[in-house]
């Protein structure tokens, strides 16, 4: 196993459409792509399938899948180049360092897929939709750019919403059971290697779409009081 994770390190280093720590990408996108269509990022974006998913359904835009595992990036990053789709790459960086690589307003949404919920209490701020994260976003984010998150967590969907209430962030679509709803938009409707797992074994998948304001204030201490609280009372 060792050795087939070597192997793939080395070959995404050859691929055109995997990035690994780029240098002077900040407001470089457009012309990396070609063209000036909106930018959409997929973070924690492991194998790629949301990001391979969201090229196919819209060509009209270009989809970056970001993750520090190169080894499972491989697989959507290699599916993208024998699909030959134009409008997919994918970024290997942290994702404390989006700023690195994107300038103020450079993208136009951010999906969040299957994060790692970090279900104790004390990892609360390694919650991709932390507020310390949010912050992140919000600095290469449009000002009508938006957040997806889609969980199978029940945690981390009802932490997330907790903190849409607490910073006041406007929700544009909040879905506790998203394949028990009578239509399910195709976009949602992509299925990854964790969603089959059910590692929460919730047997539902959570969906929240929601947008950032300018100033994000800081009421993280407040916010982890409540958790806390909430933790002594479970």
């Amino acid at each position: 196993m060792a050795q087939k994770k070597l192997l793939r390190f080395e070959q995404i280093k050859n691929f055109p459409n995997v990035l690994e720590y780029p240098v002077h990408m900040q407001g470089e996108w457009k012309n990396y792509f070609k063209n000036n269509h909106p930018l959409v990022l997929e973070l924690a974006c492991g194998r790629g399938e949301y990001t391979v998913g969201l090229a196919r359904l819209f060509p009209g835009n270009n989809y970056i899948g970001v993750d520090i595992k190169g080894n499972r990036m491989y697989m959507g990053a290699k599916r993208s180049l024998e699909e030959k789709m134009a409008n997919a790459a994918f970024l290997r960086t942290q994702i404390e360092r989006l700023t690195d690589y994107f300038e103020p307003g450079e993208v136009d949404e951010i999906w969040i897929t299957f994060p790692d919920p970090h279900l104790r209490t004390s990892k609360a701020k390694k919650r991709l939709t932390h507020p310390r994260f949010l912050r992140l976003y919000n600095r290469v984010l449009t000002v009508s750019g938006c957040i997806h998150l889609k969980t199978d967590s029940p945690a981390l969907y009802h932490f997330t919403k907790r903190v849409t209430e607490l910073y006041q962030l406007p929700v544009v679509e909040d879905c506790c059971d998203v394949y028990a709803q009578p239509v399910v938009l195709p976009e949602l409707n992509i299925k990854t290697h964790y969603e089959s797992l059910d590692i929460a074994q919730s047997k539902k998948i959570h969906y929240l779409k929601f947008r950032l304001p300018v100033d994000i204030p800081d009421q993280d201490a407040e916010l982890q009081e409540i958790l806390k609280k909430e933790e002594t009372n479970d």
